[in-house]
């Protein structure tokens, strides 16, 4: 026998075997050059001149480990479909004389042949396309593009290594199936699997319930605090892909038979044809169809989340940084505040500036349990881990700070407040705290925002009491119970200027300048020191593009991951599914049904089996909406109106796209039927 025989034999196989090999070459190249596009945009040196771009840098290596996670899964995943489809191959040579090694060694010229391809290819278009890439990213900030291409030293081996093991095993798992199989069992691999199920009631019962609990958790979860709707929110979404996958497996058996048993409905050749041939190998298409609907819904959400914090980002930092200038000192009294008023001012006056839109206040605040009206301060409370939901920050600012915010004219009595939440209302009349009792005069429907606010993901309730001696007695109370784990009385300063952005970073220059001084005064001076948190508006931009910008990326860049993979598992089911229907439909018309009779009950059947995932994708989403509004808080996105546009826009190109894909898909399938 020829050394080359096995290669000759492999080539041959794959030519004859176009269909599926050269969809499974275009995934595998693709995936690949994916991969290593994302993993050398995170080693990239050009992305680390772009000022802010650490976190896009850890987003980048987050999406590098999703990808390659999603790529062991995937392949192996699009093989079985190949297997499945070459059993029978297998099965004839066995019968016809060639030894299982026989056939291991034609399996392994194959792989060798795809792989190479594959990663020759896959490397190529992502060493091209990384470029691209880059001038996607860098595009977002105010840098320099560089010239050329970047061949990322710690990719290219990566990508390799990740790549070249999948292939192995996924030889290794061929090879396993091919020795443990008997001959008839390859001849009819083809067909395993299309007995008809029996309809397994309590699996669909228990679905349902996952299902329909996880529906429940979302639409009736009432709190809005970020830390409790986000560990709800991973139990009801796997209630949810559990619940999914065990409907598509066997809730459908158990709505089809039913079905059957309506003879009205069932006796009808359309009908007929559709119930049966989808009864009779549904068993196998459940779990197809459930990976569609799953990935959909994972595309939907993430290119929909990713867009709308994209594009309300500009809000998110206004939230953030109502003010272009935040000073916030660490300790806080009268003389403090002052100094640091003239140092700002005589700062500003060096670049004939005025402070305008002035925020200042003094506030104390500390993290209570909250039980109806009642607000707990314990050091040591075993209890905190299983009451996240309680969890409350408490602000308290004074009446003349609050008024001169506001430009109001509130007046209070000793034991009166007035109370704004930024999340869960305050519902109640009296506020208890230790041994003090408040009055809630009013609650209000706005606050001045500030950072504080905006980056706390526990909700917070914001006190303003009659007078700074109502916050020393509150700091004294709270001092003695959290002891060294105690806050401190702090003071707010922020400002705008009228100057352009060039300006703006010059001013942030100096004031940085002059706080990096003042560490080197001696203690015997008596010049001023600024200790604590500044901020800068327009220095912290970058940093948002970043993560806004990094988390939109990957949305898209994993969303186009999750499009090819719901492509190629259409794709394969329609080329499978009409290999399967080919035998069938040739025996119905035979016994008489007409060919136009066929051809609509293929066109229902692959509708019906085809959308259903994107239907019931689009009810994932909608009961999963005010969920994810919830989750997006965390990141400090509010705009709900601009979510829901994102949303059902999305779904409507998706819809779009996956009609095209299907229309595309189909012709396979009505070619091989016909």
């Amino acid at each position: 026998m020829s050394r080359f025989f096995y290669f000759k034999l492999a080539i041959t196989n794959i030519k004859k075997n176009a269909k599926t090999y050269v969809p499974y070459m275009i995934t595998s190249i693709l995936t690949i050059s994916m991969f290593y596009i994302i993993c050398s945009l995170g080693n990239n040196p050009n992305i680390t001149k772009a000022c802010g771009t650490d976190s896009m840098k850890y987003v980048l290596f987050l999406g590098t480990w999703v990808c390659g996670i999603f790529a062991v899964i995937f392949l192996f995943y699009t093989n079985s479909f190949l297997m499945k489809r070459r059993k029978k191959e297998f099965g004839l040579y066995n019968i016809l004389g060639m030894e299982k090694k026989h056939i291991s060694m034609v399996v392994l010229c194959e792989t060798l042949i795809m792989s190479i391809i594959s990663l020759v290819l896959g490397l190529v278009v992502g060493i091209l396309f990384d470029k691209l890439m880059l001038l996607v990213i860098l595009s977002m900030f105010t840098v320099e593009i560089p010239l050329g291409f970047h061949i990322s030293p710690e990719s290219f081996p990566a990508t390799l290594t990740l790549f070249t093991g999948i292939f192995v095993l996924i030889f290794l798992n061929s090879i396993r199936q091919i020795h443990l199989a008997k001959p008839i069992e390859l001849l009819q691999g083809s067909t395993v699997g299309e007995k008809e199920p029996k309809a397994k009631w309590l699996i669909a019962l228990i679905g349902a319930i996952c299902l329909g609990s996880g529906y429940y958790i979302s639409l009736t979860l009432t709190t809005t605090n970020p830390i409790a709707t986000l560990n709800m929110f991973f139990i009801a979404v796997i209630l949810v892909i559990i619940g999914t996958y065990l409907l598509f497996t066997a809730g459908s058996i158990v709505l089809l038979k039913a079905l059957r048993k309506n003879k009205n409905y069932y006796y009808k050749t359309k009908n007929f044809i559709s119930i049966s041939g989808m009864i009779y190998r549904m068993k196998q298409n459940a779990v197809g169809l459930a990976n569609i609907c799953v990935l959909s819904t994972m595309v939907l959400v993430m290119i929909s989340s990713t867009f709308s914090l994209w594009n309300g980002m500009n809000d998110v930092l206004d939230n953030f940084y109502p003010r272009e200038f935040i000073f916030t000192p660490f300790e806080y009294s009268e003389k403090s505040a002052s100094d640091l008023k003239v140092w700002v001012k005589d700062t500003l006056d060096e670049c004939n500036l005025e402070p305008k839109d002035i925020i200042d206040y003094s506030y104390l605040n500390f993290a209570v349990v909250q039980d109806k009206d009642s607000f707990i301060m314990y050091r040591d409370n075993p209890v905190y881990s299983d009451m996240i939901n309680d969890i409350r920050n408490l602000f308290f600012i004074t009446l003349d700070d609050y008024n001169k915010m506001t430009n109001s004219n509130e007046t209070l009595k000793a034991d009166e407040v007035l109370v704004y939440s930024n999340r869960d209302k305050y519902d109640y009349k009296e506020m208890k705290l230790s041994d003090k009792t408040f009055k809630v005069k009013e609650t209000l429907d706005n606050f001045p925002n500030n950072r504080i606010m905006s980056s706390d993901v526990a909700s917070s309730h914001f006190m303003i009491v009659k007078d700074m001696s109502v916050i020393n007695d509150l700091d004294k109370i709270q001092n003695e119970i959290y002891g060294d784990m105690a806050s401190s009385i702090q003071y707010y300063y922020a400002f705008n200027v009228d100057a352009d952005t060039e300006k703006i970073l010059d001013i942030n220059n100096k004031f940085e300048n002059d706080i990096q001084e003042m560490g080197t005064y001696g203690e015997n001076t008596n010049k001023y020191v600024y200790e604590g948190r500044f901020d800068c508006r327009e220095t912290e931009k970058n940093d948002f593009i970043g993560m806004y910008g990094g988390l939109y990326f990957i949305g898209v860049f994993l969303g186009v991951l999750f499009i090819i993979a719901t492509i190629l598992i259409m794709y394969y089911k329609q080329i499978s599914e009409g290999y399967d229907d080919k035998s069938r439909f040739e025996i119905m018309q035979k016994v008489g049904i007409s060919h136009e009779e066929i051809k609509k009950s293929i066109h229902s059947q692959v509708l019906t089996v085809f959308f259903l995932p994107l239907i019931v994708a689009g009810i994932h989403i909608a009961f999963a909406f005010p969920f994810i509004t919830r989750l997006l808080a965390i990141l400090n996105l509010t705009n709900v109106k601009l979510f829901a546009m994102a949303t059902v826009g999305g779904f409507l190109l998706f819809s779009v796209f996956y009609a095209v894909v299907y229309r595309i898909t189909a012709r396979s399938y009505y070619k091989i039927v016909s």
